[in-house]
């Protein structure tokens, strides 16, 4: 099977640009109800996956750590790529294995999907690979 066959593609996807403000980042989770959503460079490539959690302890802890006071200029300054962190979410090239992709959708609730070049093609999620295997099982 071609996992691209579960791609939601990019243009149906919510995403943040990695230069959208911590406050702009806030209010698109918010509007679209969302705990988590990709990020993304200016050129479309797939720069990682930023969480509600994640600018949860921006906010508390800064950029240094401590705990702090908060600061409502912060998020006005910060940019989403300042708190993104490494390895968060990884994606998955679009010729990838079914294998891999369900190795990644038990860990991950969606899992980005890139081209060669690393540009985000859409997401998958873990409830369409639930689905399609739970159709696949009545149809036997």
């Amino acid at each position: 099977m071609n996992i691209a066959f579960l791609l939601k593609p990019k243009s149906s996807v919510a995403y943040l640009q990695d230069t959208n403000t911590i406050r702009q980042g806030l209010e698109k989770i918010n509007h679209h109800g969302y705990t988590a959503v990709p990020v993304l460079t200016e050129d479309g490539r797939y720069a990682g996956t930023v969480s509600e959690g994640d600018f949860l302890w921006y906010i508390i802890k800064g950029e240094n750590g401590e705990v702090r006071q908060v600061e409502i200029k912060s998020v006005e300054c910060t940019r989403v790529r300042d708190i993104l962190r490494q390895g968060k979410n990884p994606p998955v090239h679009v010729t990838a294995t079914v294998e891999e992709l369900l190795g990644r959708v038990l860990e991950q609730n969606f899992v980005p999907v890139v081209d060669d070049r690393g540009y985000f093609m859409g997401i998958i999620t873990r409830r369409d690979v639930i689905q399609y295997f739970y159709a696949q099982t009545l149809s036997e």
